[in-house]
């Protein structure tokens, strides 16, 4: 991001800043309005949100007045008389983030599925750029989506400050510096709880100001296999075996841990080129490199990196949505992303049973009581039949009994076919089988 504050400097110093789009209002979308009134060269000109007082409380925590400041409107033509008269505005519908005429970039920050789809496929197919702060919709539609904005002549993009953009910061350094990148990964805060749903979760997510659903994606391990099937669609790294492994450790722990077994290290991996979280190191993202070159190494030796042969570089922090204004600059200025499933299809977020489930139930989906998420070669779950986890909603039902712990297969259910998510995954998978 070298350079980009003079950029947006000057954008302001123009007249001419960014108006952005944001969808959701939740704990990420809150951040996000926030600090985006903090910059310069951006402006949240549209905050949308299905509860409509959580996007009044996202701009009265930034500072604005609402009447003077912002306004509702529940039309596009509505929005647009509105931000030609200077004004932010606040709906129910998402549509105006996606179609009013001033916007340049928009933000899905819903974390929710099929909501993820429509908003992406309405901001491209209205000519805008898109950001998703919505990493569930892009490891199951992500391929597609960055497709169809290619053809658009539009950015598709992940967003900077999640876990997944954090790393390829890291990879993309090392890469282009000529590094061989061995392993990639980020650290888990939240000790995994197959069993947790968000009932028990509750208390923790009130006191932390959150939502139950999200914090029982994070302590079930669904969010750390989606995010890490995110890093492997961006670089082609795999998984070393399904989950990963989740070790614990400390930064300078990393380099034997994630070394492989047969190097005799105490290493825990079967072949390098894999993605990885470990315990202990949160919140950061860390990756690990390695150079044939004795100069190098020696560098690395002095620089206190280490006696190698492997290396680690790790970034300690990431801000979430509070970075997310930096990969919308960096798409309205640079017309660059920060990460995208380039790679391919690698691997999946595979749907796994949380308990006992009967034929004829319906199930929830992330963040709920029936389902939880596991990270998998696209290789393995193509050959096993796996559901992906984004595709399932409350009106999935299953068609049999699946047992606690058992991968949940396309033939194990009914899927909800009037969403956009499943026709869009039905569009991409006949694309990868004929490119």
């Amino acid at each position: 991001m070298v350079g980009m504050n003079y950029k947006l400097a000057e954008l302001e110093k123009e007249g001419k800043p960014i108006f952005a789009g944001i969808v959701g209002a939740g704990q990420m979308g809150r951040g996000l309005v926030s600090q985006m009134m903090s910059m310069k060269g951006m402006r949240p000109a549209v905050v949308t949100d299905v509860v409509p007082d959580s996007a009044i409380n996202a701009y009265k925590d930034a500072g604005l007045i609402e009447g003077k400041d912002f306004a509702r409107a529940e039309t596009v033509e509505e929005g647009n008389k509105l931000l030609d008269s200077g004004k932010f505005v606040v709906s129910a519908n998402y549509e105006l983030a996606t179609e009013c005429h001033a916007i340049h970039c928009v933000v899905d920050a819903t974390g929710i599925p099929e909501t993820g789809a429509k908003v992406a496929v309405s901001t491209i197919n209205n000519k805008k750029h898109i950001v998703m702060l919505n990493v569930e919709t892009d490891v199951c539609i992500g391929h597609i989506l960055y497709k169809m904005a290619n053809n658009a002549g539009v950015i598709y993009s992940g967003s900077a400050g999640d876990e997944p953009g954090a790393v390829m910061e890291l990879y993309d350094f090392a890469d282009a510096l000529g590094f061989e990148v061995k392993v990639i990964g980020k650290g888990k805060n939240n000790a995994i709880d197959y069993e947790c749903t968000p009932e028990t979760v509750a208390e923790e997510a009130k006191r932390k100001g959150t939502s139950a659903k999200m914090l029982c994606s994070f302590k079930d391990g669904t969010k750390t296999m989606v995010e890490m099937t995110a890093m492997a669609n961006a670089t082609g790294f795999l998984p070393d075996i399904m989950g990963a492994h989740g070790a614990a450790g400390q930064v300078k722990d990393l380099p034997d841990i994630l070394s492989l077994k047969s190097e005799g290290r105490g290493g825990i991996l079967s072949s390098y080129r894999t993605v990885e979280y470990i315990n202990g190191i949160a919140p950061g993202v860390f990756i690990i490199i390695t150079s044939k070159l004795p100069n190098i190494n020696h560098v690395f030796e002095y620089l206190s990196m280490g006696n190698g042969p492997n290396y680690v570089l790790y970034r300690p922090y990431h801000l979430t949505s509070l970075e997310t204004p930096l990969t919308v600059a960096k798409a309205c200025i640079d017309h660059v992303p920060s990460i995208v499933p380039c790679a391919g299809l690698i691997a999946e977020t595979g749907t796994i049973a949380k308990r006992d489930l009967k034929a004829g139930e319906k199930l929830d989906g992330i963040g709920g009581y029936t389902i939880r998420g596991t990270f998998i070669s696209a290789k393995e779950a193509k050959e096993r039949n796996i559901l992906p986890i984004g595709l399932v909603n409350k009106n999935t039902e299953m068609l049999k009994d699946i047992k606690k712990g058992s991968l949940i297969t396309y033939n194990d259910v009914k899927l909800d076919e009037t969403t956009l998510i499943v026709q869009l995954r039905k569009l991409q998978d006949a694309d990868f089988m004929n490119p």
